[in-house]
């Protein structure tokens, strides 16, 4: 029971170092051999194939604190981001409803911590928004239920960060490409209704309200089937995202003076935003 409760706690803070051998770790900051920079450039290559990529994972994730340039490394090395994001779609179906292993949780945990090491790495953090936002998106719009979760849910992880947010909400084209695909995803969810996904939906929306001028976008644009009662049914069990749905709907009938800080996109795009949306 223990080992599933720190790999709960893992999950929900990939973060956070695993607990690793005094012996068999480098020291932080030290420079590696050349047989050690050997060595972790085999486990990232043994990513990329199912047979060795639980033991790559783990071994890769014991030594992200201690290898300064690893974000880099697997960023550049073919093949091995896609590997990351299929470990997290595999393990998926068990965590709703849930019945996850502790083995299955740790080997997520540690797909996770590597694609956060990628997203939080100054070399490796714009490149990774820049590929893995318009990526999501396109399996939000045309993929199946369980691939459209799994991208809603990446998208609401890069939102919940705030160089993610800004990221989002710093240009109209990229707030209203988001927004846009969000909305259409309702749209389908009114017609099809998934409580999973619609929970990953409203909390993208809910963390979108946060940006002072995303905030005045979605006064206007915001899909009425998440005003009315389109999905009292579909969210019936669901507390958690009942709440998000009201504290959205609070956000947005709260009046609120712009940031002057972030700018975001201005006021005219918003309008033209609107009637994009409206057309859809």
């Amino acid at each position: 029971m223990s080992d599933i409760a720190a790999n709960q706690s893992r999950m929900m803070n990939p973060g956070a170092a695993p607990p690793t051998s005094g012996s068999g770790s480098l020291m932080a900051g030290s420079s590696m051999s050349q047989a050690e920079r050997e060595k972790v450039y085999q486990w990232i290559g043994e990513l990329t194939n199912p047979d060795t990529r639980e033991n790559a994972l783990q071994e890769l994730s014991k030594k992200r604190e201690v290898v300064p340039d690893l974000a880099p490394m697997l960023w550049h090395s073919f093949g091995t981001v896609a590997a990351l994001l299929q470990e997290i779609v595999h393990v998926y179906p068990a965590i709703t409803p849930p019945h996850l292993t502790a083995h299955q949780s740790n080997r997520v945990c540690n797909a996770l911590a590597l694609l956060q090491c990628v997203a939080s790495h100054p070399e490796t953090r714009s490149a990774f928004l820049t590929e893995i936002i318009p990526l999501c998106l396109r399996i939000m719009e045309s993929g199946s239920e369980l691939s459209k979760t799994v991208a809603t849910f990446i998208l609401q992880k890069i939102l919940l960060d705030e160089t993610g947010l800004s990221y989002i909400c710093q240009t109209y084209e990229r707030f209203s490409h988001v927004a846009m695909i969000l909305g259409k995803m309702v749209l389908h969810l009114s017609r099809e209704p998934s409580a999973r996904l619609l929970k990953h939906v409203v909390r993208c929306y809910l963390r979108l309200s946060d940006n002072p001028r995303a905030r005045e976008a979605l006064r206007q644009c915001l899909p009425d089937q998440l005003k009315d009662s389109t999905f009292v049914n579909c969210l019936k069990d669901d507390n958690s995202t009942k709440r998000w749905l009201a504290q959205l709907q609070q956000n947005l009938e709260t009046p609120g003076v712009p940031d002057p800080r972030n700018p975001g996109m201005p006021l005219h795009q918003q309008h033209v935003f609107h009637s994009e949306i409206i057309s859809l």
